[in-house]
């Protein structure tokens, strides 16, 4: 099963990364270039332990969907989502945050597992892998430009 490991440093306390991490918002603006929303259950505001997201994004030149649900939480320190429907065979997202002296290292590992056997190994191995990591990336980085300017109040007060 691959996974894709990522350490991001943030000049924010690790309260403020956490919950812009769990921003259905934040993540509907970091993904804006896929045209990405929440079309069913929490599709506003912090998600939250055992609560669903189904995301409508445009990925790969298709329209998909991808029915997550936060299954672990540990308030400040991790959360854990997973894909109850979609088109991988399974994905799992750990988002950890570490404080340190002068901030927060947001931690991640994405988990996942094509279908489609050699096939789908293949395209992992050609494509979809880096395609992933660009998204986390994207993701991550708009969490921290956000963290550390004053604009995350709008998602958090």
């Amino acid at each position: 099963m691959p996974t894709i490991h990522l350490t991001t440093f943030v000049k924010a306390p690790p309260a403020r990364v956490f919950d812009l991490s769990r921003s259905i918002e934040v993540h509907k603006k970091s993904m804006s270039h896929t045209g990405e929303e929440a079309v069913a259950g929490t599709r506003m505001g912090l998600i939250n332990l055992d609560e669903t997201v189904t995301w409508k994004a445009k990925h790969l030149g298709k329209q998909r969907l991808l029915k997550s649900k936060i299954t672990t939480m540990k308030k400040n320190e991790a959360f854990t989502d997973e894909m109850l429907e979609g088109d991988f065979r399974s994905m799992r997202h750990e988002h950890h945050f570490k404080p340190i002296e002068n901030g927060t290292l947001m931690i991640d590992y994405f988990n996942y597992e094509m279908p489609f056997g050699l096939v789908g190994k293949m395209i992992d191995r050609f494509y979809l892998r880096k395609y992933m990591t660009r998204l986390l990336e994207t993701r991550n980085e708009h969490i921290r430009q956000l963290a550390e300017s004053e604009q995350w109040k709008r998602f958090l007060d």
